[in-house]
């Protein structure tokens, strides 16, 4: 790795977070780049992963959640599933064996307690020179912001889950 590898938060109540990381990780592995993308608080298949599947070589993903988007008091097990995320983040971020780390919804896991912000900042310090790490999640810890290279916020203008419009296979889900 002879380039620097740079900080990157997506965070903001609007859509388009993760889809923004999984871009970017697309784009990465097409550049004969290896991916970790990890994903904290989230568990449950999706078409997004189905159609990175086949760039298995390229891209590993792993998903330390439950089957569901935690939208209740985290239990013991959603803080094990976020500690052992972290490590292996950590890993990863650290090994010379991935150029690009992602750590999907991280700023919500910080936000419910799964993740110590401090333990974030230590794996962004402590990275390989040349490893990109991208953060996402709604809520992002300004303390993550201000360690950030990058910064970009979605916005909520307008959203037809607001009209009953549920989660769409292909589109949200």
């Amino acid at each position: 790795m002879d380039t620097q590898g740079y900080v990157h938060v997506y965070t903001g109540d609007g859509k388009g977070k993760t889809t923004a990381a999984l871009g970017l990780a697309l784009r990465a592995a097409g550049a004969g780049w290896r991916v970790f993308f990890a994903q904290f608080v989230k568990g449950a298949t999706s078409s997004e992963l189905a159609a990175i599947r086949p760039l298995s070589r390229s891209i590993t993903v792993r998903q330390f959640g439950r089957t569901c988007f935690i939208d209740h008091e985290p239990e013991q097990a959603d803080f094990d599933s976020a500690e052992q995320g972290l490590i292996e983040c950590e890993e990863a971020a650290t090994s010379g064996e991935y150029r690009l780390v992602v750590l999907d919804e991280a700023n919500v896991a910080t936000t419910l307690g799964l993740l110590d912000v401090d333990r974030l900042l230590w794996l962004i310090d402590r990275k390989h020179p040349g490893v990109e790490i991208v953060i996402t999640g709604r809520w992002a810890h300004r303390r993550v912001i201000e360690r950030a290279d990058l910064v970009t916020e979605m916005q909520d203008v307008k959203h037809y889950y607001r009209q009953g419009v549920s989660a769409r296979t292909g589109i949200e889900s």
